[in-house]
């Protein structure tokens, strides 16, 4: 597997030059890729034709979806923590009952769904959510037992709580992803803070993390900080931000997206025990609003430093990137293999073409005029669902056009 770590300074000098241009809108920052397939891949127009179709509407900021097997639809999320069942012919039931208790303020909620991997014989799904606990809240994942009418849940078993609270509803990740071992991972955010930033670099607190559990919510043994003094077993990586998105290619390997700063939004292909740096290096900068240092450099005001891995790809300017999925099946045929990325700003959907090496090799924005997509969902033909976060949020079916 390709390591992402810091190349030799004769490569980055190698690297062609990336000035600001028009096509791709104006940097942030000038910190160099550490490679040239690192930032600002190929631009290209597939000449794909898309259709839309709205499938449900009138969606509180849906966040999270899943696909039920037997044509029978799918689950929703929505922020306001609230689970519905979509079935196929586009009728959205009243909310499933059953849910633990449900934190819905800032940026927290009911956010991920997923089916377990053995849902066709015991029918449980896992979800993640901002969970209510003293002093704050918390990011939170939970499996239970989906009821053979799609009305209710029951057998609600917690798996994960991140520690410590927060009081800052910010930055709560998460996806949740079946590894393909009996384990489970769960992405995290650090909550936004100057405090608590630094907490994405602290091995006992699992905020900024990729976390791997067994689906019971114990520690495997394989767990690359079990038996470290002082750390937090589950940790699977640490020094991230804020990820939002996550999914398994064809080989079963985890990949996700994460939020930078002002720029600097990062794909990431994540290894177990690695360090990728949040918030001591980043390709982006301090937001301008922020009351310290508005614009300023964030950590060491580097993008690269010894012992911490590089991105494989990164955006500047954002695109602010919620779920991903590896697309597969006859519908797109030519993207197989590819990433569909949801963009919440400039908003659409962002396609990346991988190399056999892992590499970005080019970069195509659809459906630019769609406004903020939370999530993507590729269907087992190859078309694709995409939630749109709003107030008033849709369930979108794409297909080529005719």
């Amino acid at each position: 597997m390709i390591r992402y770590a810091l190349l030799a300074s004769a490569t980055m000098l190698a690297a062609p030059s990336f000035a600001q241009t028009h096509e791709w809108g104006e940097r942030n920052t000038s910190y160099p890729p550490a490679f040239p397939e690192q930032f600002r891949a190929e631009l290209v127009d597939s000449g794909v034709t898309l259709t839309t179709e709205t499938l449900a509407d009138g969606l509180v900021h849906p966040w999270g979806i899943a696909t039920l097997p037997d044509d029978r639809g799918w689950l929703v999320t929505e922020r306001a923590g609230l689970l519905r069942h979509l079935a196929s012919d586009g009728t959205l039931s009243d909310p499933i009952t059953g849910l633990p208790e449900i934190l819905s303020v800032g940026q927290g909620g009911l956010l991920d769904v997923a089916l377990g991997p053995d849902f066709a014989e015991d029918r449980k799904i896992f979800i993640t959510y901002a969970k209510p606990v003293e002093d704050g809240s918390a990011t939170a994942a939970a499996s239970m037992t989906l009821a053979d009418d799609l009305a209710s849940v029951d057998q609600v078993n917690e798996i994960f709580v991140q520690s410590p609270p927060s009081e800052n509803p910010m930055h709560f990740g998460s996806r949740i992803v079946f590894l393909g071992d009996g384990t489970v991972a769960i992405t995290t955010g650090e909550h936004f803070s100057d405090e608590e930033r630094p907490f994405a670099q602290d091995l006992g607190k699992t905020y900024g993390k990729v976390i791997r559990v067994n689906l019971d919510g114990t520690v495997p043994e394989d767990n690359p900080f079990v038996g470290t003094e002082g750390a937090a077993e589950e940790i699977w990586t640490l020094g991230h931000r804020n990820i939002q998105g996550a999914a398994l290619d064809e080989d079963g390997t985890l990949w996700t997206i994460e939020h930078g700063p002002q720029g600097g939004d990062e794909l990431n292909r994540p290894e177990p025990g690695l360090n990728y740096g949040w918030p001591a290096i980043s390709y982006g900068k301090r937001y301008d609003f922020r009351d310290v240092d508005p614009g300023g450099p964030v950590g060491i005001d580097a993008a690269q430093q010894e012992g911490m891995e590089q991105p494989v790809y990164f955006w500047d300017p954002v695109i602010a990137p919620g779920g991903m999925d590896f697309h597969s099946g006859e519908t797109f045929a030519d993207w197989n293999g590819d990433i569909l990325a949801s963009s919440l700003v400039p908003g659409g959907v962002v396609r990346l073409s991988l190399s056999d090496e892992g590499l970005v090799t080019e970069e195509e924005r659809l459906l630019s005029d769609i406004g903020r997509v939370r999530d993507v969902e590729v269907q087992p033909d190859g078309s694709f669902l995409i939630l749109t976060d709003y107030e008033d949020g849709r369930v979108i079916r794409v297909t080529p056009e005719g």
